[in-house]
């Protein structure tokens, strides 16, 4: 495809900015090798950047990179170091830039391949990496004190100890040789032990060295014991001096052990002797284990009593004290010698709202990049491009001074999801939902019960722990001293869970984001109304720590630190609330159920959208628009025909009538008590449970007809779903009774001819119209204000489901051949192309096509789209059109939405007459080529015909010809 050319870019100072992102997941079976095999497809198909996953060293075997085990090193499963080189200079050969994804806010401990934390198991606060791990190391069970609350065991303590599932052993290295080094072993993880605590072990392997030519070795082994015995305690914090000596001299302890091992066979007998008696006498193995720097435990015990904050619920994922200079600098010292080689042009940031400090990380951010670029003066502004995975709630802004380039993303899916939702039908809609479910809830309240409930459960401890911290603050106070802990735990509870946001961000200083002493007020306000039997004193107290309203310098910086931790615990809350419960129990319609969305929110109007769009055009231009990660629900084409169910309520009742005949055969009722048998009233599976099945199979039918794995895949998905959903199972307690009915119930429907022909029917009259919402969005994503990211595969239909399934392989020889075959072909007869791909859009070759002509356009005219100004365009209720300018180049942009409707079903696209009279109001008269057919366009005056635009094609990209002369 070709297009007249724009001429060379100005210099914009030194910071690249992505012209357009594809988003690669990397693992052991996708390493760098086969992501830079796919590069000169993606320069084909338009790509300026390719953003990867995670590639740090991460724990074996894992699919997704975000258990990050060490920041040093490049994963080795991926080709490591040399690997990641390789894709660079590759990627600097086609003039490419690697976004890479970084995690800052936690590392991956569950695997026993994190040094860091291993050490810390093992030397306690005497470690030389305490410092890394968010650990209350003075909790108020005090049986805890020191220690670090390992939740691993399948059962309680005493029961496996008992049963002796833990053993200690003598650890060998990968080649079998002794390694000096002892471990606390259960199944397969190895837990390292304390050497002060292992004295009394070697000396009773002396004793065992009884023949009296063995009186050195005797000797030795007691040498070596007392060796152990004058390790400084791991109770106390020792200078960072007598961490490291602490350090050599272990090293120098296993060293000595190793080759007495090695070099006696009588010693080694004695150590396994040992070794063998301590694990017969479970009482002094117990008394061995009391004695370590981390206390194992049965994993129910983690919601309560967990001391270290973790990435959500997540005991495998410990969250990370990056606010701590040496962490960072630690962290990110492999990340800025890429930068500064120039091999990392831009960074991802994970999950940022975990951060003590998220203002203070980006600037430290940004410092380290100017450092490492050599740049000794710097305007203010960001050296580096770097985007942050931040939710923004309704009306919520991105706080302006942060020097980033904006979000991943999540704020533009929402808005531009709801833009093909028909908000008319919110009333019609809702009342169907709720007599279908039973389910009389707003998803405001569902959301605030469910957050509760994460509140109460699985992030009960991390409450525990604020409220203790409340606790020791009024204390100080005469005022507030009587306040019980349970008063203070219950009102934080109520707060949090009345909060409007995900949190607010209150620096140490003291100083704050304009409007979060309102949304503290907001949600204080809510409480005190939901909980009149509290005293309301206890908000005022409350209320006055989170706005630091006290006029004492030492109390004021005693109340930041309490804020500061207070805002780290209410993203974490309103996540685990909203994204993986209130989403899954609340599924009026599912297309509004996405990671950045609001359930409650019916639908965007045009106008709306338009505001939105254009607001973050001026104040975030370059922030990343996408419609798919690794972290939705659902893929954006599945989304998208789910969508048009807003348009027909009528016939998505019909349908749902006919199918509540077809699962009954899969159903159970039973009675929420024993002598209630007569009369049942609990419905298994739960009719919420199949209404959300219902939307997924219709969102998931595969329009080439390849069922293959689908079925699997469908279940795989509701008992995710139901899980989630913790209403009638749950991760944690699974009921097996309640998940082997749903899943009959699912094979059961996937096995029903009468079932499939009904959806196939349906699926047969909504799909064109979810295909049109599809390519709508892909146009208004690759043209509007930012920097637009295509997901792996979404170039094509992406009808996949919540992970790991959206993690599926994808075929890049396949699209490769198809985009070779459109390139070839277009070239010369554009027309004919666009309109055989859009007859046969069941393959995807028409979302290839429009994906692959937006981005050639944003190629040939970058400085159009990276900075051209944004116009709406009022074209009415079926219409999504808008204006991009920049100097004397000038696109406009037509995507229709509600294409049901429009039609009323007697075509399935939105093409020539059914547009009526309808007009499009360009910029300005001129000819104008739309870059997706090649069809040219006179346009005497502004007004250019709906229909004569939409004859063959029912999208369009439209430059202006003479732009860029």
């Amino acid at each position: 495809m070709t297009l007249p050319g724009s001429g060379p870019a100005p210099d914009r100072a030194a910071v690249r900015v992505p012209r357009a992102t594809y988003r690669l997941q990397l693992h052991r079976g996708f390493p760098f090798a086969r992501a830079q095999a796919v590069l000169d497809y993606l320069v084909r198909l338009g790509i300026s950047d390719a953003y990867l996953s995670p590639i740090w060293q991460a724990t074996p075997g894992s699919t997704h990179g975000y258990d990050v085990t060490d920041h040093t090193r490049v994963n080795a499963e991926l080709g490591g170091l040399a690997g990641l080189t390789r894709l660079s200079d590759a990627l600097r050969e086609r003039q490419m830039g690697l976004l890479l994804d970084f995690v800052p806010n936690h590392m991956g401990v569950g695997s026993g391949k994190n040094a860091y934390w291993e050490d810390v198991l093992e030397h306690g606060q005497a470690s030389r990496y305490a410092h890394f791990f968010d650990i209350d190391w003075e909790p108020l069970k005090r049986s805890l004190a020191g220690k670090v609350l390992l939740p691993v065991l399948g059962d309680l303590y005493g029961r496996v100890l008992e049963r002796g599932e833990l053993k200690v052993e003598r650890l060998q290295g990968e080649g079998g040789d002794p390694t000096g080094r002892f471990g606390l072993c259960y199944f397969g993880r190895v837990f390292p032990l304390s050497p002060r605590t292992l004295a009394p072990l070697l000396r009773r392997a002396a004793e065992l060295c009884r023949l009296s030519d063995e009186s050195d070795l005797r000797a030795e082994l007691n040498s070596v014991a007392l060796q152990m015995d004058s390790l400084p305690s791991s109770s106390t914090s020792p200078s960072q001096e007598q961490r490291e000596d602490r350090a050599r001299e272990t090293t120098i302890i296993a060293r000595r052990l190793r080759e007495l091992g090695h070099t006696s066979p009588s010693v080694a007998r004695a150590l396994d002797a040992a070794v063998k008696e301590m694990n017969a006498d479970p009482e002094a193995l117990d008394r061995l284990i009391r004695e370590q720097n981390y206390r194992l435990s049965y994993w129910r015990a983690a919601s309560e009593q967990i001391n270290y904050r973790r990435f959500f619920d997540i005991n495998d994922l410990a969250a990370l004290r990056m606010e701590d200079p040496r962490v960072f600098e630690w962290a990110h010292s492999l990340l800025l010698d890429l930068v500064k080689e120039g091999r990392v042009t831009g960074i991802r940031l994970d999950h940022t709202d975990g951060l003590y400090d998220p203002a203070g990380y980006f600037q430290q951010l940004q410092n380290g990049a100017a450092a490492a670029l050599g740049l000794t003066e710097q305007s203010g502004q960001p050296v580096l491009y770097v985007v942050a995975e931040k939710i923004l709630e309704p009306g919520e802004k991105l706080p302006g001074g942060w020097p980033i380039h904006g979000t991943t993303g999540y704020d533009f899916l929402a808005q531009l999801g709801g833009a093909f939702v028909d908000a008319g039908s919110q009333e019609e809609l809702t009342a169907m939902y709720r007599r279908w479910t039973g389910d009389r809830q707003s998803f405001g309240e569902t959301l605030h019960d469910t957050k509760e409930l994460i509140l109460r459960t699985s992030l009960s401890s991390e409450l525990y722990g604020l409220a203790e911290r409340l606790e020791r603050l009024a204390e100080r106070d005469l005022r507030w001293r009587d306040f019980t802990l349970s008063t203070l735990r219950t009102a934080l509870r109520e707060v949090i869970a009345s909060f409007p946001v995900y949190r607010t961000y209150l620096r140490e200083d003291g100083v704050r984001e304009p409007g979060d002493d309102t949304k503290i007020g907001h949600a204080i306000r809510d409480a005190r109304l939901l909980n009149r039997e509290l005293d309301e004193s206890v908000f005022d107290f409350l209320h006055e720590v989170l706005t630091l309203n006290t006029e004492h310098p030492l109390t004021r910086q005693a109340y930041a630190e309490f804020a500061l931790r207070f805002q780290q615990l209410t993203g974490p809350v309103t996540a685990k609330g909203a994204e993986d419960t209130a989403f899954y129990r609340y599924v009026r319609l599912l297309s509004l159920n996405e990671v950045g969305g609001d359930p409650a929110l019916y639908g965007t109007p045009p106008a709306t959208f338009h505001a939105q769009t254009k607001a973050r055009g001026l104040a975030w231009p370059h922030a990343m628009l996408s419609t798919s990660t690794h972290d939705t629900k659902r893929g954006e084409d599945t989304r998208a025909r789910i969508a048009v169910l807003s348009e027909v309520p009528q016939t998505w009742a019909a349908y749902l009538s006919e199918w509540s005949r077809l699962t009954r055969p899969f159903e159970r009722y039973v009675s929420p008590e024993p002598e209630q048998s007569a009369r049942s009233t609990l419905r298994m599976p739960s009719a919420a449970d199949s209404y959300a099945l219902f939307q997924t199979v219709l969102g998931v039918w595969p329009l080439d007809g390849n069922f293959e794995g689908l079925e699997d895949r469908l279940v795989e998905y509701a008992l995710k779903s139901a899980r989630e959903a913790k209403t009638h199972t749950t991760w944690g307690t699974p009921d097996t009774e309640y998940e082997e009915l749903l899943e009959n119930l699912v094979r059961g429907l996937m096995g029903s001819a009468a079932y499939r022909r009904s959806v196939e029917e349906l699926h047969a009259r909504l799909s064109p119209y979810g295909a049109q919402n599809s390519l709508s969005g892909t146009l208004i994503r690759l043209t509007a204000p930012g920097v637009p990211d295509t997901y792996q595969g979404s170039e094509v239909w992406n009808q996949s489901l919540v992970d790991p399934d959206n993690r599926r392989p994808v075929n890049y020889g396949d699209l490769s051949r198809r985009l070779t075959t459109i390139e070839e072909r277009f070239a010369s007869t554009p027309l004919a192309v666009a309109r055989e791909v859009l007859e046969r859009y069941q393959d995807g070759d028409v979302k290839l096509l429009v994906t692959w002509a937006a981005l050639q356009a944003r190629r040939t005219f970058s400085e159009l789209f990276m900075h051209g100004d944004y116009a709406p365009i009022e074209a009415g209720k079926f219409l999504m059109a808008y204006s991009r300018t920049y100097g004397n180049e000038t696109a406009v942009i037509a995507a229709p939405r509600l294409s049901l409707t429009l039609t009323r079903e007697r075509q399935p696209w939105p093409l020539g007459e059914v547009w009526g009279k309808r007009e499009l109001t360009l910029p300005g008269a001129g000819t104008w080529r739309n870059v997706l057919t090649g069809e040219v366009f006179r346009v005497r005056g502004k007004k250019l015909a709906l229909a004569q635009l939409f004859e063959h094609f029912p999208l369009a990209l439209l430059i202006r010809e003479g732009s860029g002369k």
